[in-house]
């Protein structure tokens, strides 16, 4: 069996906590390890590492390596989408993968997971994989289903044969999000489950039903893995829930029972978890008098809250969020306001991951920047030169070694070097622990687009 995690996607729903440079996946906002360490870990001791694949973007892929590194899994397999494609194709793209480079045969069970879930006990989820998976053996696509505790309108249904024994049963039907008269319906009816968007098949049953409900799909990746990453835009962008299992017949469903599942969709959700006694939650630095039903979620400084009731606070740098308790799916809404008037906080944090490490913006204005760099052991920026803009590094901590030119020197704390306009120039980090320098930055053009690279 090998395990398949998607974690490709950049979610809207955590906004500002999460951004298009930061998704979900990777925040540490439910325990001290990211949700994708906490998917990765679900799994081991069912497989080992080198028996998990995780598809992701190339913007992602070295949160994805921190992540397995931080949780001593490097060596799960990690490929990289080309380009967006939705589920159906990533699905297709890692089964030639495990096809062509670990030389699974047709035989061989793949379990599909997202990467942002949260589910316990580990123990019992395990023994749910390992039950359906004779059930994938026998060739159906095996999906698992959440048992509703509430009328939720924010996910998808499945709508099973009736089941007794906790045992897989036919799938009847896949339901849309429903509006909260029928989401009440399902509730009542008893043989409604939440969509956990999990399946478990075999390579032959899923390229069966490929063949028969996408061709197109087929046609790209019989041509082997090296070919379907470079026409994987060629691809439908398509689900796996539109692509194959609303339309097969070979769909089983599996109830999740007595297991805990939440996707963590939402700050409704988060709150789900953390929630005390009196439903608040309150995460970092904060002092609250007389709230009930709130969560309080405070990144840098300190958050006060008197006489608060059903309320949502994110304090993050750059933005603050405020909303009602039960209303926090429409946060996507305020994301796509300001996708559409370009706005960089949905792209960006005020801290941003890099492959060495990361950097905080401290402050800016007209014609300078100034920001704190952290990079790690062993790690070094490529060669560039800036054309319209002059650097002067000051370190805080650790060593550094700086090229300008052809000449290379050790600076360390307290030291500085400046690096005027147009002259070639590198920054490595050859100590054992992190190098944090101040960077100011000055000159008519900072953007990051003024960099000329010479090495990769």
């Amino acid at each position: 069996m090998k395990i398949v995690i998607l974690a490709g996607g950049g979610g809207t729903r955590l906004f500002p906590l999460s951004r298009e440079c930061y998704p979900k996946q990777f925040l540490h906002v439910i325990g001290d390890k990211s949700l994708l360490a906490q998917t990765v870990e679900r799994f081991l001791g069912l497989v080992k590492p080198e028996d998990i694949v995780i598809v992701t973007n190339e913007k992602y892929i070295f949160h994805v390596q921190a992540e397995l590194e931080s949780i001593n899994a490097q060596d799960a397999h990690i490929i990289v989408e080309p380009v967006g494609r939705n589920t159906a194709p990533a699905i297709a793209l890692a089964q030639i993968y495990c096809k062509d480079k670990l030389k699974c045969n047709d035989d061989e069970v793949l379990f599909i997971s997202p990467s942002d879930h949260l589910i316990k006990p580990i123990e019992d989820f395990q023994k749910l994989i390992m039950r359906a998976e004779q059930t994938a053996k026998q060739g159906s696509i095996v999906t698992l289903g959440i048992k509703p505790t509430k009328p939720e309108t924010g996910y998808g249904y499945i709508e099973a044969a009736e089941n007794k024994e906790n045992v897989a049963v036919k799938v009847l039907s896949f339901k849309e999000k429903p509006d909260l008269d029928t989401a009440e319906k399902y509730l009542k009816a008893g043989n409604y489950f939440w969509n956990s968007g999990m399946f478990m098949f075999s390579i032959k049953t899923m390229q069966e039903e490929f063949k028969t409900f996408v061709p197109e799909i087929v046609e790209i990746e019989d041509k082997g893995y090296e070919y379907t990453v470079d026409n994987f835009i060629q691809m439908p962008n398509i689900s796996i829930d539109y692509a194959v299992a609303e339309k097969s017949q070979k769909m089983m469903m599996m109830p999740m029972q007595d297991i805990y599942w939440n996707d963590i969709g939402s700050f409704d959700a988060i709150a789900e978890v953390l929630s005390d006694e009196n439903n608040n939650a309150f995460i970092g630095d904060t002092l609250t008098d007389n709230c009930t039903n709130t969560m309080i979620i405070a990144e840098d400084r300190l958050v006060a809250g008197i006489d608060l009731n059903n309320l949502v606070i994110v304090d993050t740098p750059d933005a603050l969020l405020v909303a009602q308790k039960g209303q926090s799916q429409k946060v996507k809404d305020v994301v796509n306001k300001l996708k559409k008037d370009d706005r960089k906080e949905a792209r960006e944090n005020m801290t941003m991951y890099r492959s060495w490490g990361k950097y905080t913006l401290l402050t800016e204005g007209k014609d300078y920047r100034v920001r704190k760099v952290e990079m790690n052991p062993g790690k070094s920026l490529t060669m560039q030169m800036h054309y319209h803009r002059s650097e002067h590094w000051t370190v805080i901590s650790g060593t550094g070694k700086i090229t300008i030119d052809d000449k290379e020197s050790i600076f360390t704390e307290n030291q500085s070097t400046y690096i005027p306009m147009g002259v070639k120039h590198k920054l490595s980090n050859p100590g054992k622990i992190p190098l944090v320098i101040i960077e100011v930055q000055s000159g008519k053009y900072i953007n990051d687009d003024d960099i000329v690279v010479f090495e990769d």
